[in-house]
């Protein structure tokens, strides 16, 4: 059975249809990527899933055991699971990065102090900021920052990682060091959910693509057919334009 199965799922801002019979699954130390235009869905489902955004039907399930997203401890238990990591750093201006980091697992996890802040110098060792441990947001660059936010995400041992479009804030020339760590990420086997722009990257990390518009998962394949050989007009439209520019 699937790690994660999303079947049919809609979800609505108000009166306003956001999501609109979405389905894919994801395997354990799958990176799925989804793609599509803006206002698509992608990161109101990334919501859903963690039960920020309402789910109004379908269902979600975690190694065949459906999510009752009305009982807050299965909500509890699936953010203990899941981790995010979205477009702005959402980082404490007050905390250094290692406090930044330590934050999660003393508060979510009820860690020792001591054992939490030796795994968070570890984890800004790994994302490259290991001599930046005290430093404050306000002195990092964009990149620096993100790079922080992947460090506390991954404090909380998540089983899958969620990335919200997590360049689309930084200048171009601090994207890469970004990319690089969800590539060393990606070769440890960490699981992931991926909301990107970055058409070379999708291609490159990805074991699957789903590609979405207008609510909907409108095609979902390898990065190579999807990207290549798209069989739907939308997705044609779509990567053509892409391509293009």
């Amino acid at each position: 059975m699937p790690y994660l199965e999303i079947s049919n799922v809609m979800a609505s801002y108000g009166a306003k249809p956001v999501l609109m019979g979405v389905s894919f699954t994801l395997e354990r130390s799958q990176i799925v990527s989804l793609i599509g235009p803006s206002g698509s869905g992608k990161s109101t489902l990334l919501r859903v899933l963690l039960g920020l955004t309402p789910l109004s039907s379908g269902s979600i399930s975690l190694e065949g055991r459906q999510v009752d997203y009305q009982s807050r401890g299965a909500v509890k238990e699936v953010r203990r699971r899941f981790a995010i990591v979205f477009q702005q750093y959402n980082l404490f201006g007050n905390m250094t990065a290692l406090g930044n980091v330590t934050i999660g697992p003393l508060k979510v996890r009820r860690g020792a102090r001591e054992d939490c802040e030796r795994e968070a110098r570890a984890l800004l060792e790994r994302v490259g900021l290991g001599r930046s441990l005290h430093a404050y947001p306000d002195t990092l660059s964009g990149g620096q920052q993100q790079r922080v936010a992947l460090a506390r995400a991954l404090a909380l041992k998540p089983d899958v990682l969620l990335l919200d479009e997590v360049t689309s804030a930084l200048d171009p020339e601090l994207v890469g060091e970004v990319l690089d760590v969800v590539r060393m990420l990606a070769a440890d086997g960490m699981t992931m959910l991926i909301v990107s722009h970055e058409m070379g990257f999708v291609r490159e990390i990805s074991s699957k693509v789903v590609f979405m518009a207008d609510g909907r998962d409108v095609e979902a394949g390898s990065p190579q057919r999807v990207l290549d050989s798209p069989t739907a007009d939308r997705t044609r439209a779509f990567v053509s334009r892409i391509i293009r520019h």
